[in-house]
């Protein structure tokens, strides 16, 4: 038989995060030693009081099918967190569950885009943006920030990208692979940018809102004139360490948020029910019950950054949040190290991992092809042992 793939999925990239990680495996089961800093999971184990909520409803018979945006008392504690933590007030018809974020963004794209849309999005951005962007046959429009920066999009970047096609700025903070965090100035910057153009849609993807060592976390939504276009996607999977449970959602304006039911409802329909419930008490609790693990990627930033600080060629800032590390390599960039010519991220990236057995990803990924991201999501004895044999290869 001929085989008939879409145009669809040839044109489409493989997560470079994944496809990162699974090569890791590989050289795993061929015996090699390998320290993976490429995946962006918590490196710690749910909380064991979200566990027994998973325990006590699998005891409760929670096997049925769920409403396709989620249990009405989940959307419930969704909309007292998003209360409590950002100050924003939703209606139960606002809230969609999903299967993780990451399904929560598609169905706003494939429910708002329209082919030749366009998406503007500050680079570096999460890997998987441009592609479900491209899915919905939007159009992703990149704007270059720069680490001097903190690479962060200023109102003079974002106004001079927007044109009669734009639809929608996707954007997150804290920042997957940066770090950044964009302050309440800041956002306040670019909304006055927005009013004056007040059909572009805001996705403000704040799944890292709690692993903030900054002043804190500011919601657009929060800003005048932001709340009636802002869709806000949020998850438990990396504060509450919870990634395989799969269970994210979304703050938004009604006709957004009953156009992604509807969507989800031919796709997947309602997320996992178990996974639900234990969610119901992870976002009930209180965040100091998970403080320990934000103080911990804390500590683990000031490590690495220091370390990698010891390594000539590697240009530094200071992430804010989230746990990446997310160095300017381009000073290798037409080397030749250990009998391989470095041309790009991507080179330096794999020369990590044959050489130094530590797994990272290319910036070019994330659309900024002159970094790598350096996941510290992992001990210290890993990171210190990673950072010291890159050190070696390196010199």
């Amino acid at each position: 038989m001929t085989q008939q793939l879409s145009e669809r999925v040839l044109n489409m990239a493989t997560s470079a995060t994944l496809a990162m990680a699974a090569k890791a495996r590989e050289l795993r089961a061929e015996g090699k030693d390998i320290i993976g800093l490429s995946l962006g999971e918590p490196d710690f184990n749910t909380p064991d009081f979200i566990k027994d909520a998973a325990k006590e409803a699998i005891d409760q018979n929670y096997n049925s099918y769920s409403p396709v945006d989620g249990y009405a008392d989940l959307k419930q504690a969704v909309i007292n967190k998003f209360k409590r933590d950002n100050g924003l007030t939703y209606t139960p018809n606002q809230i969609v569950v999903s299967t993780g974020a990451k399904q929560s963004l598609a169905n706003v794209a494939l429910a708002v885009i329209n082919p030749g849309d366009e998406v503007i999005l500050p680079a570096p951005y999460w890997v998987s943006y441009s592609d479900i962007v491209k899915i919905a046959e939007g159009v992703p429009v990149e704007v270059q920030t720069s680490i001097e920066n903190d690479f962060k999009m200023t109102a003079e970047q974002l106004e001079a990208a927007i044109t009669p096609k734009t639809k929608m700025i996707w954007y997150s903070s804290p920042c997957n692979p940066s770090g950044s965090v964009y302050s309440k100035e800041e956002l306040e910057s670019l909304a006055a940018v927005l009013r004056k153009h007040p059909n572009i849609i805001i996705v403000s993807d704040e799944i890292y809102e709690h692993i903030n060592f900054g002043e804190g976390h500011t919601s657009i939504a929060t800003i005048e004139g932001m709340y009636d276009r802002t869709v806000t996607v949020n998850g438990v999977s990396k504060a509450f360490a919870m990634t395989g449970w799969r269970i994210g959602y979304i703050g938004a304006p009604e006709w957004i948020a009953r156009a992604c039911n509807k969507m989800q409802g031919q796709i997947t329909s309602g997320a996992n029910c178990i996974a639900q419930r234990a969610t119901i008490t992870a976002l009930e609790a209180p965040v100091e019950k998970i403080k320990f693990m934000i103080d911990k990627f804390h500590e683990r930033r000031d490590l690495v950054l220091g370390l990698l600080g010891e390594i000539d060629g590697f240009q530094l800032n200071v992430p804010e949040g989230a746990f990446y590390v997310f160095p300017n390599i381009s000073s290798f960039f037409g080397k030749t190290i250990k009998g391989k010519k470095i041309e790009n991220a991507s080179d330096f990236s794999l020369l990590l991992l044959e050489e130094a057995n530590v797994a990272t990803v290319t910036g070019e990924a994330f659309g900024n092809p002159n970094c790598i991201r350096i996941s510290y999501a992992a001990s210290e004895a890993e990171l210190k042992e990673a950072i010291k044999r890159i050190k070696e290869v390196l010199s």
